[in-house]
């Protein structure tokens, strides 16, 4: 993966699973929200949501998609764990029964009617363990060193600005904490990413590959990243090249 110097620039994210048929461009520069002018844009296509709902629920459970990656993810009682992109909850409730009574869950999207939609499933399903949070669209806006893993399944891909997020994530980390990616290795602008400009992105800002496996039974593949030694600053983060 080839880089270039960044230059200053800014970000913006769309999170959410969906369903496909996926394309879209950077925004303009003109479109970017002003926190994330610091930040350089990446040089890539960055494809545009349109739905927040990757697949049909029981269809991802008779592959058993959620099980295998809480297990890939070390996914333990008393955890608390960041859902972004949470949209109809389908990790989300499932993250609230693994991690238990003693556990959280908060989940983080920038759709307020998806997270209308997940607020009376909680309710519904009397779901005490999870808390919902609205973001921004360059920030997740989570609290600092409170979250021992960050899942963000299906919609990395959809982050149009990932250096200032990634950025503005570090601090969610606890100590020891890891951010959990899937996504399909696939070209970029569509409904994936390939799994080698995943890793250049998360490097840059500074957090280091801790496990990565290609794994057909969810449709892609599993990445877990821990932070590095130090974190970039924004204007010393260098772009990753898609060709």
């Amino acid at each position: 993966m080839r880089l270039r110097h960044g230059i200053i620039a800014g970000a913006g994210l769309v999170g959410a699973a969906m369903l496909g048929g996926c394309d879209g461009l950077v925004p303009a520069e003109s479109a970017r929200p002003e926190t994330a002018l610091a930040f350089p844009s990446p040089d890539r296509p960055v494809a545009k949501v349109v739905s927040n709902q990757f697949s049909n629920e029981d269809a991802r459970d008779e592959r058993n998609e959620a099980q295998v990656v809480m297990d890939l993810a070390n996914i333990r009682p008393g955890m608390t764990v960041a859902d972004i992109g949470a949209g109809e909850g389908y990790y989300t409730v499932r993250l609230a029964e693994r991690v238990g009574a003693d556990g959280r869950v908060l989940a983080q999207d920038i759709s307020r009617e998806a997270l209308d939609r997940l607020g009376r499933r909680v309710e519904r399903e009397r779901l005490e363990n999870i808390s919902i949070k609205f973001g921004d669209a360059d920030n997740p806006q989570l609290p600092p060193d409170s979250f021992d893993r960050v899942f963000m399944v299906h919609m990395y891909h959809e982050v149009t600005e990932p250096y200032a997020f990634l950025w503005n994530l570090w601090p969610a980390l606890n100590a020891g904490g890891q951010i959990v990616v899937v996504e399909r290795d696939s070209p970029v602008g569509g409904h994936g990413l390939p799994h080698t400009l995943l890793f250049c992105e998360f490097e840059a800002v500074g957090y280091v590959l801790v496990d990565y496996a290609e794994r057909p039974d969810i449709e892609g593949y599993f990445a877990r990243f821990e932070r590095g030694p130090k974190r970039a600053e924004p204007e010393a983060i260098k772009v990753c090249e898609a060709g």
